[in-house]
C-alpha cells in the first residue's frame, strides 16, 4: 500500500473512531427500543390483496410486524432480500407476523416487483422519503436497509441498521422466536 493511501485510510479510519459520524450514520439511534413505532399512511401494493391501496403501522397491529425499508425494487441486493422474506413467509405467518417492504419506488413499481418476484406481502411506496426519516432510514434519493421488529403493541423490540440481504429473512426469523418467548 504507497503511503499516501495509507495516510488517507488512516484518517478515514481515525475520523470514523473519533469524531461525530457522518451524516449516513448520524441518526440511527432516534427510533428507540421499546418506545412507539413512529406512524405511517402509505400508498403501497400486496398481489394477494389488490383492492387495498392505503396502509397504516394500525393495520398491522395485534400482531408481530417485520418492517425493512431496502433501496430500490429490481436491484441485485434488494431483490435478494425480498425473495429471502418471501421464502420464509410461511414461517413468519405461522409465527403471527406480518413483513412489509418500504422503499421510495412508486405503486406502480412496486406491483412489478411483487409480480416477477412472487412476493405475498406487502410493499409500501415512501416516494418523499418523509416516513423512511421517521425510522432514520433515509438517504436522499433512496431508503436505507434496515430492518425493525415491532411487537404486536406497537413497540419496537429490535433493529438491524445496515443490513446484509444474504440470509437476513433467516436473522430476522431467529430474533422473533426469541422476541415471542420474551414477550409471551
Amino acid at each position: 500500500m504507497k503511503r499516501r493511501n495509507f495516510i488517507k485510510f488512516f484518517v478515514l479510519f481515525s475520523s470514523i473512531l473519533f469524531f461525530k459520524p457522518s451524516r449516513l450514520f448520524a441518526s440511527i439511534n432516534s427510533v428507540k427500543l421499546g418506545q412507539k413505532a413512529p406512524n405511517f399512511l402509505l400508498n403501497g401494493f400486496n398481489r394477494n390483496n389488490p383492492n387495498q391501496k392505503e396502509w397504516t403501522l394500525e393495520d398491522f397491529s395485534g400482531k408481530w410486524l417485520i418492517l425493512y425499508f431496502y433501496p430500490k425494487d429490481f436491484s441485485s441486493g434488494c431483490t435478494l432480500q425480498a425473495k429471502g422474506f418471501q421464502d420464509n413467509l410461511s414461517k413468519f405467518r405461522r409465527l403471527d407476523s406480518s413483513v412489509v417492504g418500504i422503499s421510495a419506488d412508486n405503486e406502480e413499481e412496486h406491483e412489478s416487483f411483487c409480480t416477477s418476484a412472487k412476493l405475498g406481502y406487502t410493499l409500501l411506496s415512501d416516494t418523499t422519503g418523509e416516513i423512511s426519516k421517521s425510522y432514520d432510514s433515509w438517504l436522499d434519493p433512496y431508503s436505507k436497509r434496515n430492518t425493525f421488529m415491532i411487537n404486536p403493541k406497537g413497540i419496537v423490540v429490535y433493529k438491524w441498521i445496515g443490513v446484509r440481504p444474504i440470509g437476513h429473512a433467516q436473522e430476522v426469523l431467529e430474533e422473533l422466536i426469541k422476541q415471542k418467548k420474551i414477550y409471551a
